[in-house]
């Protein structure tokens, strides 16, 4: 939906590996053959060939006009690290099928500023933030995120139960929750599912990958919500480490306790080689958590 059809009606071209899936190896090779001025991927792609630049420099003469992140989170030090690396602005965005794919984006530099952290300014659609009783929150007030407009589809086949949930209010509830700046961006917070319940505080998943990926060892970071007999839940999290770095738990902790309170400070710090992705190279916490969690259940 983003890549494709926004190409051609652009009057623009798209180009596809012949493979027909992602390959660092080709990446930028494809990019210089057939002179793309933009690319759109989910966060792990953006990780790959990061990852990638700091040890090739293939990438080295493309000159393109945007890079898009769109299906997961950026966390704002990954954003600022492709702007470096591959002098172009990154658009985030933020979409979901329910409403023929996007729903936000950062404008391109000439149309207003970039907010890293930020998934941009309604596209075509209506945002409200509401409280859980169905009241719309004033702005900066974090609540669920929900959206009007006539690319939300206008309710699931034969599932009357999953369609009174999702337009509770006469609105449609994406189950994400977030809030709205006074002009008009929208920052994520978190799934409404995936919120970790520590005690009693709710703490952003997001933010703590963030801070976390603010060690420059840092690759790939996902939080996610481990049990925990005092407080219900507790924050654990797993990284992976860029290649050739060394860091331990205790340096990453460090600085990512700089920007977390302690109670957001991860318990468990697993350092993996790789991290459970989807078959689209999404990576999904619940999976995560299962992975890192379940051989610690057998114990």
């Amino acid at each position: 939906m983003s890549a494709l059809l926004s190409a051609f009606g652009a009057g623009g071209s798209v180009v596809m590996p012949k493979s027909g899936k992602f390959s660092a190896q080709v990446f930028w090779n494809d990019i210089k053959e057939h002179g793309a001025t933009w690319y759109t991927a989910v966060p792990t792609i953006h990780q790959i060939l990061l990852s990638r630049a700091a040890e090739s420099n293939e990438h080295e003469g493309v000159k393109l006009r945007f890079i898009r992140s769109c299906s997961a989170s950026l966390a704002a030090p990954v954003l600022e690290r492709l702007e470096q690396t591959f002098k172009a602005p990154v658009l985030e965005a933020y979409a979901m099928s329910e409403a023929a794919h996007q729903m936000t984006s950062n404008p391109l530099p000439k149309y207003g500023p970039r907010k890293p952290g930020s998934v941009g300014r309604g596209t075509n659609v209506e945002i409200a933030i509401l409280s859980g009783d169905g009241k719309l929150l004033p702005t900066g007030e974090v609540g669920e995120v929900c959206i009007k407009g006539r690319n939300v589809t206008p309710g699931y086949h034969n599932n009357p139960k999953a369609n009174e949930e999702a337009f509770a209010y006469g609105w449609f509830h994406t189950g994400d929750q977030g809030k709205l700046d006074e002009e008009g961006y929208l920052t994520l917070t978190g799934r409404l599912k995936e919120l970790i319940n520590r005690g009693g505080e709710k703490i952003s998943p997001i933010e703590v990958d963030s801070a976390l990926l603010a060690c420059t060892s840092v690759a790939e970071a996902v939080a996610f919500a481990a049990p925990d007999s005092k407080y219900g839940e507790e924050v654990n999290a797993a990284v992976v480490l860029k290649s050739g770095s060394n860091a331990t738990e205790s340096e990453i902790l460090a600085v990512a306790k700089e920007r977390l309170g302690d109670f957001k400070l991860p318990k468990k710090l697993f350092i993996a080689d790789s991290l459970p992705k989807t078959a689209t190279g999404k990576i999904q916490r619940r999976f995560v958590a299962e992975h890192f969690l379940k051989p610690m259940s057998k114990l």
